[in-house]
């Protein structure tokens, strides 16, 4: 039986990254002392990364990439439509809380910006 070089690239694991886009933003504060990798198990926060013990970037129940930034910068991504504020199901949108929606490239920045803000540095 004659195998494709497709077939060959289905077949080899692909990295965590790759299959998850978090896990690469996780990866990017791998070596910050600073910051704590998403816990085990499950409710708000489990799959957040935290400063200081506040949650500055995670992964919502709807598997939406959110980050905690200065209410403008928000207001900015919200107006420029790379995001929308985040809503905890309580019905009313959190104003420094920004689902990016604006694309995967966009993560990873977002995110230093965030661990900066709740941080204190920004």
């Amino acid at each position: 039986m004659k195998t494709t070089k497709n077939a060959k690239r289905s077949t080899k694991p692909k990295r965590p990254s790759e299959t998850d886009p978090f896990a690469a933003v996780v990866s990017a504060f791998a070596s910050d002392p600073g910051v704590t990798p998403p816990g085990l198990g499950k409710g708000f926060g489990s799959r957040a990364l935290k400063v200081n013990g506040k949650i500055f970037a995670m992964m919502s129940s709807r598997a939406e990439f959110v980050v905690k930034l200065p209410r403008a910068r928000a207001e900015d991504l919200v107006t420029s439509g790379r995001a929308r504020y985040f809503d905890a199901g309580r019905g009313k949108p959190m104003k420094e809380w920004a689902v990016v929606t604006g694309g995967e490239r966009l993560w990873i920045p977002l995110a230093k910006e965030a661990r900066a803000f709740a941080a204190g540095d920004a």
